[in-house]
């Protein structure tokens, strides 16, 4: 595990949300799920250049607004087509106020 990076506040992130930031250059999306707990994954969707913080927040999944491939919050995984490649998935640390994300990415399960 790398040094995790500062991205944004607790606060800064609303229920059902989702809310881009780059992490070591990387686009990342982070989100609050549907039970309040926060997530990173990879922000571009495998199916289309296409960010997916601008997507729709369900439970714990996200759904890219253009295609509707939805993606696994905790595993990056597409649940639906068009997509079928996984995004990344990276740490999430919440420091007080503060969400901090790890710049590698989790490995993938298999």
């Amino acid at each position: 595990m790398t040094a995790p990076e500062r991205v944004c506040g607790v606060d800064d992130l609303e229920q059902d949300t989702a809310l881009r930031v780059l992490v070591g250059g990387v686009p990342v999306a982070v989100v609050k799920d549907s039970a309040g707990d926060i997530h990173a994954i990879g922000d571009t969707c495998t199916h289309g250049d296409i960010s997916l913080a601008e997507g729709f927040v369900e439970d714990d999944t996200l759904e890219c607004w253009a295609h509707g491939s939805k993606f696994s919050l905790r595993t990056g995984r597409p649940l639906t087509l068009p997509a079928y490649e996984p995004v990344p998935v990276f740490r999430v640390l919440v420091d007080g106020a503060d969400v901090l994300v790890d710049p590698t990415p989790v490995p993938a399960a298999d």
